[in-house]
C-alpha cells in the first residue's frame, strides 16, 4: 500500500486549510436492498490513506456499502452535524473524544447498541462511552515526531524549548485535538507538576507557550502539510504527532521517527459514532459493526500503528515500555476549549 502525502512545500507555503478527500462510488447491489448503498462518513483528513485502501474495499465486499469519505478536523465534523441537524447527510462520524462530548450535549448522536452492533461487546471496557453514545475503535499514542537526519532523538518535552531549535518547531493549533499535547506539556513544564495535575494549571501552560514562540516556524491546522516539512528536513520536530501517522511513514523509509519523551506520552482518542437521523441507519450500524470487528480492527491497527479496541485482536502498535501514557480530563477540556482556542490564537499569532 502507498501512503499518500501532500505535495512538496517550502517553508513559506504552508497552507492552513482542511484536507478533503472522497472515494468514488461503484454501481453494485447492496445487501440492504431497501436502502441506497451510499454512506457518507466524516473522518480525520490524516486517516484518508487507510480509509481508502483498507476500509472502503472491505465495506464494499462485506456490507455492500459505497463509502464517501469527508476528511477534515473533528471540530469541522461537529460543525457539519450541527448545521445539518434537521437534515443530516453524514451517517457515521469518526472523531475525537472531546468533540464527541460536545456532540452528545448538542443531541447530535444516536446510541450504539449491542443488538445492532454486536462487535461492541468485545471492546475494552474503557472503549465505550456515555452508555454507547460512541466507541473508541483504535488508540494511537502521541509524542514528538522528529526528522532523523537532523536529530538523534527527543528525550524530553523540554527539547521543544531549547534555543538550538529556534525556527525548527511546528506545533498544532488547539483547534486540532493533538494540539492539547503541547498545551499539557507546557503546563507540566511550567508548573513542575505531573501531567495528571498539571493539566489544570492553564495559566502556567500559556506562560510557557509564550516562551516557545522564538522556536516556532508556524502553527498548523492541517497536519499533513506540516508533516511534509518535517519529511523534507525544513524543521526538526513536530509536536504532538501520533503513531498512526509517523510510524507508517518511517516504515516506508522516510527519515522520521516518533519520540516518547521521558515525562510521558498521550493516548489519542479515536472514536466512532452514529449521527442522529442520518441516512441509511441500518447500513450505518453495519459499518460501525465492521469497524469494531476483528478483521478491520487488526487491519487498521497494523496499518496505522495503533492499539486495537477489540480484545480478541492482537495487532498494531507496540507502546513504548517504561513510559507513562496519559489521557486528559476530557470533560474539563470540552468545557474550556473554546476559551483556550481564542487565547491560543491571540498568543501564537506569528
Amino acid at each position: 500500500m502507498t501512503y499518500k502525502t501532500a505535495r512538496a512545500l517550502t517553508r513559506r507555503t504552508l497552507l492552513k486549510t482542511s484536507a478533503m478527500a472522497t472515494v468514488g462510488t461503484l454501481a453494485a447491489p447492496s445487501i440492504l436492498r431497501a436502502q441506497s448503498s451510499e454512506l457518507v462518513i466524516g473522518c480525520a483528513g490524516s486517516h484518508t490513506a487507510w480509509m481508502e485502501t483498507i476500509v472502503a474495499p472491505h465495506m464494499k465486499e462485506t456490507i455492500g456499502a459505497d463509502i464517501l469519505f469527508e476528511g477534515t478536523k473533528s471540530s469541522v465534523n461537529l460543525e457539519k452535524m450541527s448545521s445539518n441537524k434537521d437534515a443530516p447527510y453524514l451517517s457515521v462520524v469518526q472523531m475525537d473524544d472531546p468533540v464527541m462530548i460536545q456532540a452528545v450535549e448538542a443531541d447530535l448522536l444516536t446510541p450504539i447498541t449491542p443488538d445492532a452492533v454486536p462487535n461492541m461487546t468485545d471492546l475494552r471496557t474503557d472503549a465505550t462511552h456515555m452508555d454507547g453514545m460512541w466507541c473508541n475503535y483504535v488508540q494511537p499514542w502521541a509524542g514528538i515526531a522528529y526528522n532523523t537526519d537532523k536529530t538523534d532523538g527527543v528525550a524530553s518535552w523540554s527539547a521543544l524549548w531549547e534555543p538550538a531549535n529556534a525556527g525548527q518547531i511546528i506545533i498544532p493549533s488547539l483547534q486540532n485535538t493533538e494540539g492539547m499535547w503541547t498545551l499539557m506539556s507546557a503546563a507540566m513544564l511550567g508548573s513542575g507538576l505531573p501531567f495528571s495535575e498539571a493539566q489544570y494549571e492553564i495559566d502556567a501552560a500559556f506562560a510557557k507557550l509564550e516562551e516557545l514562540k522564538p522556536n516556532l516556524l508556524t502553527v498548523y491546522s492541517t497536519m499533513s502539510q506540516a508533516f511534509n516539512l518535517l519529511e523534507q528536513g525544513e524543521i526538526s520536530m513536530l509536536s504532538g504527532n501520533f503513531s498512526s501517522y509517523t510510524l507508517p511513514r518511517k516504515a516506508e523509509g522516510v527519515p522520521v521517527d516518533l519520540a516518547a519523551p521521558a515525562e510521558g506520552i498521550f493516548a489519542m482518542p479515536s472514536g466512532i459514532c452514529l449521527v442522529k437521523g442520518g441516512p441509511n441507519p441500518e447500513l450505518a450500524q453495519a459499518y460501525v459493526n465492521e469497524m469494531l470487528g476483528p478483521v478491520m480492527q487488526a487491519a487498521i491497527a497494523d496499518f496505522a500503528s495503533s492499539v486495537p479496541a477489540n480484545t480478541t485482536v492482537t495487532a498494531g502498535a507496540v507502546v513504548p515500555e517504561g513510559v507513562q501514557i496519559y489521557a486528559p480530563d476530557w470533560a474539563f477540556v470540552a468545557s474550556n476549549r473554546a476559551e483556550w482556542i481564542d487565547r491560543f490564537d491571540k498568543l501564537m499569532a506569528l
